[in-house]
């Protein structure tokens, strides 16, 4: 075989693994991300995807994409099969389906994006590397971040919370965290192909961004509103699949009894999400005691319990806090195939049958204000809720403090609740406030207002997490507008890009 014809067969063979490549890049980028930690894989990835997508025609672009976004969330989100298979008991078949159907879905957007940047932007250089595509890589974590309910996870900023560029947070939320890591990518990889003086001019612009976010992450953008205010989260640490057995019941009482006991004297005390295995009104006769005995102590109660709604006959997945009167915050982003079903009549049919879970929850309103804890005002999420970076934001004119409470006992001993801590952290860093942060087997945390964890549970064991948190007011510029400007400089952006290739585009073709 002759030179060429030998050059050209590799170049073919390449091609074809290029989306096995891709695949694997993104299985390592899921390392990028807690527990793991290792940041520079965040843009690092992104960058050689960035090279794999370089002078690809879209249909292998668009492979590509979906090769690495199926690698990430395989990687990322493989513990939906302990949720939904282990704990939901679910059919196996049905497990690996829902849980094959989302890595589907996600590594279809980035399918969707290698070919239309394949298709419609410049296929090397500046404009491409700087501006096309960081702008549409950030778009496409938004877009996936709410479309057909959302799934925000791994959004790349996350991966940089540890890093200088978490700096960007409290001014631009988690995309601007994303956008910048997304530029530095784009940066490294076009020093590659560029010459000396050039690579000079890269690198001080990357210099000049991560500088840039490190003096970000010194403002103190938010205020002190009153002194400490003392917290215990109760972790009962009861297992998933022993809590809702009718026979391990009074066990669960008498335990988150026993560590209520042992908080009274804290100003406030957080029980987690669905803390006892009954609802509401069964639980009466118990809260009443434990309320008088928090009440003489000086505490007040924020607890996570089920409630059924005897007017429309409904469940609300609710947090109430109690304290001179009673306060309920219901959860408004409920969770797909575990707190409500979006399948048809005959499906449904189906999973009575087979004494599976099918009921729908009642979701919560969209303008809920805070609660109201020992003179504090507590701006509430349940579980995944605050993987929504803008859904606090309504009330943080009002809220001192932020609370969490969330039940990832679901997902095992599993990366899941090292990653939701991780994104609660930015929450608490966005919003420049204390969080806390309660759950049923860890990992509970109290985090300061720049993101810093202050103290944490272990994971699987039944204690009480003590700790002070200070009331905060004021609002940090991404608390005031959201995602708008890093939308709004994205949008541009790209179509500013696209439309100048075209026209470029079309002058060549009227020259020829």
């Amino acid at each position: 075989m002759s030179p060429r014809r030998s050059l050209a067969a590799g170049a073919a063979l390449a091609a074809r693994q290029a989306p096995w490549s891709a695949f694997a890049l993104g299985l390592l980028q899921s390392l990028a991300f807690a527990p793991f930690g290792l940041w520079p894989l965040g843009p690092g990835c992104v960058a050689l995807l960035w090279l794999l997508w370089r002078d690809a025609p879209p249909r292998r672009a668009a492979a590509i994409g979906f090769g690495f976004y199926a690698g990430l969330f395989l990687a990322g989100t493989y513990w939906l099969y302990t949720s939904i298979h282990v704990f939901g008991k679910a059919p196996l078949a049905l497990a690996i389906l829902l849980m094959l159907g989302l890595v589907a879905i996600m590594g279809g957007y980035a399918a969707l994006l290698g070919a239309l940047t394949a298709r419609l932007a410049p296929t090397r250089g500046a404009w491409r590397l700087l501006v096309v595509l960081p702008g549409s890589w950030v778009l496409l974590e938004w877009f996936r971040g709410w479309f057909l309910s959302g799934f925000p996870w791994l959004a790349i900023g996350y991966s940089q919370l540890e890093t200088p560029l978490a700096g960007y947070a409290p001014l631009l939320g988690v995309y601007g965290v994303s956008l910048a890591a997304a530029l530095t990518a784009g940066a490294l990889l076009l020093m590659l192909e560029s010459g000396a003086r050039r690579r000079f001019a890269l690198g001080a612009l990357v210099a000049l961004l991560w500088a840039g976010g490190a003096a970000l992450g010194r403002v103190d953008w938010t205020q002190p509103a009153g002194p400490a205010v003392s917290v215990a989260l109760v972790q009962g640490a009861i297992p998933q699949d022993q809590k809702w057995l009718e026979e391990n019941r009074a066990h669960t009482v008498e335990v988150y009894r026993g560590l209520t006991e042992q908080a009274l004297g804290a100003r406030i005390i957080v029980w987690p999400e669905a803390a006892l295995p009954m609802l509401y009104h069964e639980a009466v006769p118990i809260l009443a005691d434990i309320y008088r005995e928090a009440r003489a102590r000086g505490s007040d109660l924020v607890l996570g319990l089920v409630r059924y709604d005897f007017q429309n006959g409904q469940y609300r997945n609710g947090l109430v806090a109690l304290g001179d009167d009673e306060q309920w915050y219901y959860k408004r982003r409920l969770v797909p195939f575990g707190e409500f079903f979006p399948v048809p009549a005959f499906v449904r049919a189906w999973m009575r049958l087979k004494s599976l879970a099918y009921v729908d929850f009642l979701a919560g309103d969209a303008d809920q204000g805070p609660l109201e804890a020992a003179g504090q005002k507590l701006g509430a999420t349940i579980c995944y809720e605050d993987a929504y970076a803008t859904e606090q934001r309504a009330v943080l004119d009002r809220a001192t403090l932020l609370v969490n409470v969330s039940n990832d006992a679901w997902f095992g001993d599993s990366t899941a609740p090292h990653q939701h801590l991780q994104i609660t952290r930015m929450r608490a860093l966005e919003a420049g406030r204390w969080m806390i942060r309660g759950t049923n087997n860890g990992i509970s945390a109290l985090i300061g207002p720049h993101g810093e964890l202050v103290a944490r549970s272990h994971q699987f064991v039944a204690e009480v997490l003590r700790g002070e948190v200070i009331p905060m007011r004021g609002l940090t510029p991404y608390a005031r507008v959201g995602n708008l400007p890093v939308l709004a400089f994205c949008f541009a952006a790209v179509g500013g890009a696209l439309l100048a290739g075209g026209l470029r585009r079309r002058a060549r073709a009227r020259r020829r």
